[in-house]
C-alpha cells in the first residue's frame, strides 16, 4: 500500500497535466463518479459533515488496522472533493492519518478556485476525517 504521501503526490501530478480549472472541475467530477458508494444506513444525521454547504456523508471502519472511508454527497464537485480525500486518507492506520500533512490540497490549487462556503467545507471534510482516526487511534491504545 501507497503511504498518503505518495498518494498525495500522485494527485498533485494528475491534476497538474490539466491546463485550466475547467479540466480539474471535470477530472473531479469523474473522481466524485468513482467514488466508494456509502451504504444508506449511513446517510444519515450522524455521518453529515457539518459546515458543508452540501450534504456529505462519511463513514469509517477500521479493518486490521486501516481505517476504510466511503463517503457520498449531493454536489457533483462536493463529490469529487471527498473523492479526493478519501483516495489520499482510505485503507491507511489511524496515526498515519492524524500525521499526515494536507498541503496537496493547496499544491492543486483547490483551496483557491473554491467559493469560501466549499472551501469552509473542505476543511470541515479534513476535520472529520482526522477525528475518525483520532477515534480508532484511542481504540488501539
Amino acid at each position: 500500500m501507497a503511504s498518503i504521501q505518495e498518494i498525495q503526490d500522485e494527485i498533485v501530478d494528475e491534476f497538474s497535466m490539466f491546463e485550466d480549472w475547467m479540466q480539474r472541475y471535470e477530472y473531479m467530477i469523474d473522481l466524485g463518479k468513482s467514488l466508494p458508494m456509502i451504504d444508506d444506513q449511513f446517510k444519515t444525521d450522524d455521518y453529515i459533515i457539518k459546515g458543508c454547504q452540501s450534504k456529505v456523508w462519511v463513514h469509517a471502519d477500521m479493518k486490521d488496522g486501516e481505517i476504510a472511508f466511503t463517503a457520498d454527497s449531493d454536489a457533483i464537485i462536493t463529490k469529487g472533493i471527498i473523492a479526493i480525500l478519501i483516495r489520499a486518507f482510505s485503507g491507511q492506520p489511524p496515526q498515519a492519518i492524524i500525521d499526515a500533512d494536507t498541503s496537496f490540497i493547496d499544491e492543486i490549487g483547490l483551496k483557491d478556485h473554491l467559493s469560501p462556503t466549499r472551501a469552509n467545507g473542505l476543511v470541515s471534510m479534513i476535520k472529520q476525517i482526522k477525528l475518525y482516526a483520532v477515534a480508532y487511534q484511542t481504540q488501539l491504545n
